[in-house]
């Protein structure tokens, strides 16, 4: 029985041929953007054939070349100046309006099929795309389609804190278990520091912990308790060290991206397939309730034929015309 499911599980070949999506998520000033700069540099001197997407709309000027460009199709100055927003309302609108449109993406990535990766960067802001309706809704139609995996960059300056590093990884911990998709820990910037230690720490927590012992405060104390209930977290994870500027562990990046791929899967696969199958199922046991629904209905009516009001219906019309006439999408999409 076990060796039937497996089998069941396993993608088939053409499955297997779909490019990985690497969503790019991090802090504000981690080094996103320079990070997809030096991606796109290592596919184009490798000959590695890769799809590169930009869901900031607020970017001035993107040092890459993209194949899609939130920019292109969003109008964020519009966005904020319409309905008299700041920055990061118009960023999220921006998105919001970017995501009733994304099957159109989803679509394009599906006509790439010599493409080995496909490289998304978001928001600075990282609450407006892992917290959002609209960075749900773009992170689940690309999981569903492709092998999906995220990379979560981490400022290695920045987390040479223990305190701090602790604060990072407890938000890396929240995004792997709201996404559960497979993770990966990029630790850049390491031509400025680097990252051993932060790397110590994750691998061995009596390290941090050791670390934490001369440091007697209230916030030490909850790091360090932190720290024993993220331990299985550290487990499950992937980590890097690079730096965006200088291409220093481009290659160790690009092999783990390939580990993701398989634990997608491993694991991420067969659970989505049993997600539909489910979904599947409810739907078809729905359709059977409304079908014996209305022949029992049918049956006590005695065949009677029902009327229906033709005037209520036109003006249900009417005022869901009149609704949808304060909302048009299409005022900001090019």
């Amino acid at each position: 029985m076990t060796e039937k499911k497996e089998t069941a599980a396993a993608p088939p070949t053409s499955e297997r041929k779909k490019p990985i999506v690497c969503l790019v998520i991090g802090m504000a000033g981690t080094g996103k953007t320079t990070t997809m700069q030096r991606i796109a540099l290592h596919c184009d001197e490798n000959e590695i054939p890769s799809y590169f997407i930009n869901l900031d709309p607020a970017v001035i000027d993107t040092p890459y070349e993209t194949n899609i460009d939130i920019c292109d199709s969003v109008k964020y100055k519009e966005v904020m100046k319409q309905y008299k927003l700041g920055p990061n309302g118009a960023i999220l609108t921006s998105l919001n309006l970017f995501a009733t449109r994304f099957d159109q993406v989803v679509g394009f990535i599906e006509k790439q099929t010599d493409a080995e990766y496909v490289f998304v960067d978001t928001p600075g802001q990282i609450e407006i795309f892992t917290w959002s309706a609209s960075g749900q809704v773009i992170t689940e139609a690309l999981s569903s389609t492709f092998p999906t995996c995220i990379l979560y960059i981490v400022d290695t300056p920045r987390s040479a804190s223990a305190t701090t590093f602790m604060a990072n990884m407890s938000y890396a911990c929240s995004i792997l278990y709201k996404t559960q998709l497979p993770f990966m820990l990029v630790f850049n910037k390491i031509d400025i520091m680097p990252a051993d230690r932060c790397l110590k720490w994750v691998r061995d927590c009596d390290e941090f912990r050791d670390e934490m012992a001369n440091h007697p405060q209230y916030s030490v104390e909850l790091a360090r308790s932190m720290a024993l209930m993220l331990e299985e977290f550290y487990n499950n994870l992937t980590c890097v060290s690079m730096s965006a500027v200088t291409g220093e562990g481009t290659d160790k990046l690009i092999e783990g991206i390939c580990n993701c791929k398989e634990e997608y899967y491993k694991t991420f696969y067969p659970e989505m397939l049993k997600t539909k199958q489910q979904a599947e199922e409810k739907r078809v046991n729905k359709a059977k309730q409304q079908t014996a629904t209305f022949l029992r209905d049918l049956e006590q009516d005695g065949g009677h034929r029902v009327v229906l009001d033709g005037r209520k219906l036109k003006d249900d019309a009417w005022e869901a015309e009149e609704d949808e006439e304060d909302f048009e999408p299409e005022d900001f999409l090019a």
